[in-house]
């Protein structure tokens, strides 16, 4: 299994400050996608920088056979299907993790 790395940003210069519905939903939705996914053992980490201005945004490194699918991966996220995000991928390799438990 190869390792990727999706960025995601938030569409909106507003966002952080006051989502709407709409984005709200899209981000729960967002956080189960990813929540299954690494209960699945696909996802090895998700997070976000803490600032909310513009320079803000959060990864998610997982594992898929092919960068055909991480990006398929990717781009099934609800949120970015939802254009909350927008996403980057890119190829990756944890070189040190805490193993877990």
């Amino acid at each position: 299994m190869l390792q990727y790395l999706y960025r995601i940003r938030p569409e909106r210069s507003g966002f952080y400050g006051a989502p709407t519905v709409e984005e709200v939903r899209a981000v729960d939705l967002h956080f189960l996608y990813l929540k299954r996914a690494s209960e699945q053992g696909t996802v090895i980490l998700a997070g976000r920088t803490l600032n909310e201005d513009e320079a803000g945004f959060g990864i998610v490194v997982f594992t898929a056979p092919s960068e055909q699918e991480a990006r398929s991966f990717a781009n099934a996220d609800p949120a970015v299907q939802a254009g909350v995000f927008r996403m980057d991928l890119f190829p990756f390799r944890v070189a040190l993790a805490v193993p877990r438990p």
